[in-house]
Formats: C-alpha cells, sequence, structure tokens
C-alpha cells in the first residue's frame, strides 16, 4: 500500500517528535521531501511500466512481420521460443544459399534486442537419402555454418546440433523429389522462459 500524504505527515510527526523539538519549518520542510521523493519514485515506476508495454509491443510487431514477410512458423515450447524458418539447403550440401541472409539477418536482430545473452540452438536436418551417420553429420555441418553467419552478426551464444533425417517435414522426399528442400533445413530455438511468454502475447 503506498503513502499517502497524511500517513507520511503522521510518520514524520512522529519521528521528529522523539528525535526532540522541532520546528514548522522543519516539519514542513521534512514533509515536502518525503512527497518529493514518493513522486519521483511513482514517476520512475510508470516509466517503467511503460517501457514494458512498449517493448512487448514492439515485439509483437517484430515477430508479425517475421511471419508475414518470410513465413517463419513461431512456437512457444518448454523454456524457450521455436522459430521454424524458411533457410534451406542444396542437396547433400552445407553451404548457405544468398537468398537467406535476409531471414537470418532478421532472427539475429530480433534475438539481439529482446533476448541478448539468450543461448540460441540450432538444429540441422536433413533429406533421407543416405545412412544415418552420414546425414548427422551432413544436418550438423549445415547447424555450423548457419552458427558461423549468425555470429557474424553479434550473436555469441549459439550450440549447434545434427538431428539428420528425423522429424522429416516431407516422409520420403529427397534429392530433386517434391518437397525435400524443406527435409534440408535449420530450426532455430532461443532458451529464455520469457521467449514463450511472448508467443503467448502475439497469439491473444
Amino acid at each position: 500500500m503506498g503513502l499517502t500524504t497524511r500517513n507520511v505527515a503522521a510518520v514524520l510527526a512522529a519521528g521528529l517528535v522523539l528525535g526532540g523539538c522541532v520546528t514548522k519549518g522543519t516539519f514542513r520542510k521534512a514533509v515536502a521531501d518525503q512527497q518529493a521523493a514518493l513522486a519521483a519514485e511513482k514517476a520512475d515506476r510508470q516509466s517503467a511500466d511503460d517501457k514494458a508495454t512498449q517493448d512487448v509491443t514492439q515485439l509483437r510487431s517484430d515477430l508479425t512481420s517475421m511471419k508475414t514477410d518470410f513465413g517463419a512458423k513461431i512456437s512457444a515450447v518448454e523454456d524457450g521460443l521455436k522459430f521454424a524458418v524458411p533457410v534451406h539447403f542444396g542437396f547433400d550440401s552445407a553451404d548457405l544459399r544468398p537468398e537467406d541472409s535476409a531471414v537470418l539477418d532478421r532472427f539475429a536482430g530480433i534475438a539481439n534486442k529482446y533476448y541478448p545473452g539468450a543461448t540460441v540452438t540450432v538444429e540441422g536436418f536433413a533429406d533421407p537419402a543416405g545412412t544415418v551417420a552420414y546425414n548427422r553429420r551432413l544436418s550438423l555441418r549445415r547447424a555450423d555454418a548457419v552458427k558461423e553467419y549468425l555470429e557474424q552478426k553479434q550473436l555469441t551464444s549459439i550450440r549447434t546440433v545434427g538431428y539428420g533425417k528425423t522429424r522429416l517435414v516431407v516422409p520420403g522426399a529427397y534429392k530433386d523429389k517434391p518437397g525435400a528442400d524443406l527435409n534440408r533445413r535449420v530450426v532455430f530455438v532461443i532458451e529464455s522462459p520469457a521467449a514463450a511468454a511472448a508467443v503467448a502475447a502475439l497469439d491473444h
């Protein structure tokens, strides 16, 4: 419960009486000083609340534009936020495509702005051609290539994992078959409890 002017005066009066005699001028100055301190504290709280509201509004706008501009799928996961982005690879290749730089830049900007210091996991995947072991290595190389790119964008806490040909988007699609490029992809996870709350705000 906040202190009212009357409460402040009563508290100060009691303290000053216990401390000895006090003039009216001293008492009034003490009350005025305390009121000014309370007003400053209230202004600071309001400013912090306003900034938090602005940050949530801007985050919502940035996530929405990433969905609209790039077709990214953003969802809440346990203690984090998953970005399924349209970053794909050629058959048997871990080279980044020039056309994917825009979405990678946008993702790096959001991560740096709203989740500085949070760990970003880059998950790499492959199509079903080849052995399990080979595809796991290939998918990890893809994740590492993306990590190297994001590090150039000032993202520093990044780990990579290769899932090979598990979790296929289009089962059975490989090489030049329709949908095979969707299997040769990366997925990002921002590991931050606050990240999941951002998606909840986005969806309401």
